[in-house]
């Protein structure tokens, strides 16, 4: 068989219609969604809102966000700590068409961190959208925790770009607590993207 060369690399999309997120274009039942919040869950109920951009301040319609997180008590839906409720941490959201996505959680607790330490509460986010090669990975912090300060993966970033990570409460949606978070995939003001 001749040698043909390389296999030129696919981006990621645009599917994320497709089984992916139930609600969308297509009438697919909800394995997840973006309601990640049950009856017995521990931890104080948010909302997370914001929108995924491009490199240009454009908005990215066709992508989609994953969640995953610990409870209020800073436990993940694994292991054996995970006593007394039915709250799984995953949740995943489309974009609409102006980029905007939003998420139904609670606020996570403290989770440990290698050496014994703890981490600052967080959310860790997956972005899929077009025109990227593979998901990336970041984070959401919170305005105001204290615990921001001594966060051992939140001190690896330069302090200039640790606001990008950063959710600002923005007043309340019926009632809940409502966090901003937007994701810019390139650009000015890019997001912090971490390595797996």
């Amino acid at each position: 068989m001749a040698d043909r060369g390389i296999t030129p690399s696919q981006t990621a999309g645009p599917y994320f219609a497709y089984a992916l997120t139930p609600g969308t274009t297509y009438a697919y039942p909800a394995l997840v969604g973006n309601d990640l919040t049950t009856p017995d869950a521990i931890g104080e109920p948010i909302v997370v809102v914001g929108h995924l951009t491009d490199g240009n301040g454009k908005p990215v319609p066709d992508g989609f966000l994953e969640l995953w997180q610990a409870d209020g008590a800073g436990r993940y839906s694994s292991g054996e700590a995970r006593q007394n409720t039915a709250f799984k941490g995953f949740g995943r959201a489309a974009t609409d068409k102006d980029g905007a996505f939003s998420f139904r959680t609670v606020k996570p607790g403290a989770v440990d961190a290698p050496g014994g330490s703890k981490q600052a509460p967080h959310i860790n986010v997956s972005v899929f959208a077009r025109g990227i090669l593979r998901r990336v990975f970041t984070r959401i912090y919170f305005a105001g925790e204290t615990a921001n300060e001594g966060d051992p993966v939140l001190a690896l970033v330069p302090a200039e770009r640790r606001g990008t990570l950063i959710a600002r409460r923005d007043g309340e949606a019926n009632g809940t607590p409502r966090y901003v978070f937007d994701v810019r995939l390139q650009g000015d003001e890019e997001t912090v993207f971490f390595e797996t």
